[in-house]
């Protein structure tokens, strides 16, 4: 699928004496990808690592992924309060209809609830306009049933939009995406129609699922991945950047994990010249900042 003839995007980016919220030259999001799949669909992974023959149920995948609802999201929201930090959960409309409970504790702990689409299955560039408006608006309804109020952020599964999802999700309302990821720091998109959206880079260096499913590694390979990277950002660079820490319930939702992200969050918490809060936070300040942004051509995502 093309993007649509007529429009263009016009890319604003932050230049290197941006700062984020009390003059922060480093800043970190917490994100929990809280995730579910269409009825009678399961993930495309599982723990065992080699796939079913196509066209059989893989029961194990299914009950793998179920873990996220049942225990893992519970675990993860209580890690957050006992630091103190607020984190962005990433949320499949899917889960509103079936655990509306998670949903409500999430919105009720003081977190971002971001869109992520119906269900991990429904990935936007596999439907047309008309399917993509459709997912927005039940996603959209699904979760604001829940909560009383309309998510402003949205992730789409595998961070993968299509060439207009971006501009559809202005349309509709969103004031940030994370379907990018192609720079340390969120820019902000002005539309053809002069909608405007920011987004905001899916950084996946610090994330369980890659970490531990594709490449093998044990949790504290993801903590020294985190420790390297921030030592990094804070004594070598000299630009400002942002680093995403990312676990998802169905995987690091687990005692064998969960305690890295814990520990993550001790080494912030004790950091003082960094800055931490959520991709909404990260929206609105940037916009904050639109005087300080320069123009950096267009594009479609």
């Amino acid at each position: 699928m093309e993007p649509a003839a007529g429009q263009a995007t016009t890319i604003w980016r932050p230049t290197e004496a941006y700062r984020f919220p009390g003059g922060a030259r480093v800043g970190i999001v917490f994100n929990i990808a809280y995730e579910g799949w269409s009825p009678g669909q399961v993930p495309g992974i599982g723990p065992m690592g080699n796939p079913l023959k196509p066209g059989f149920y893989d029961a194990n995948a299914a009950s793998w992924g179920m873990y996220g609802a049942v225990r893992g999201i519970w675990r993860a929201l209580e890690i957050a309060a006992r630091n103190g930090v607020k984190t962005s959960v990433m949320t499949n409309g899917v889960l509103a209809e079936h655990w509306p409970e998670t949903i409500r504790a999430i919105h009720q702990g003081g977190h971002e609830i971001v869109a992520h689409s119906y269900g991990m299955d429904v990935i936007p560039v596999y439907l047309d306009e008309a399917g993509q408006r459709e997912n927005i608006r039940r996603t959209t309804g699904l979760i604001s049933d829940v909560t009383g109020a309309a998510p402003i952020g949205w992730i789409s599964p595998r961070g993968t939009g299509s060439p207009i999802h971006v501009r559809l999700l202005a349309e509709a309302g969103y004031t940030h995406h994370g379907d990018c990821n192609d720079d340390d720091l969120p820019h902000l998109a002005v539309e053809a129609g002069g909608a405007e959206i920011v987004g905001i880079p899916l950084i996946m260096d610090v994330n369980d699922l890659p970490s531990a499913i594709r490449y093998g590694n044990n949790a504290r390979a993801m903590l020294e991945q985190f420790q390297d990277a921030f030592a990094a950002l804070r004594e070598r660079e000299t630009r400002p950047a942002v680093l995403d820490v990312t676990i998802h319930t169905h995987v690091y939702g687990r005692p064998a994990g969960a305690w890295v992200f814990d520990e993550i969050m001790r080494i912030v918490k004790a950091s003082p010249d960094v800055w931490t809060g959520t991709r909404a936070e990260l929206a609105a300040h940037i916009r904050a900042e639109r005087a300080g942004l320069v123009r950096c051509g267009g594009s479609s995502a």
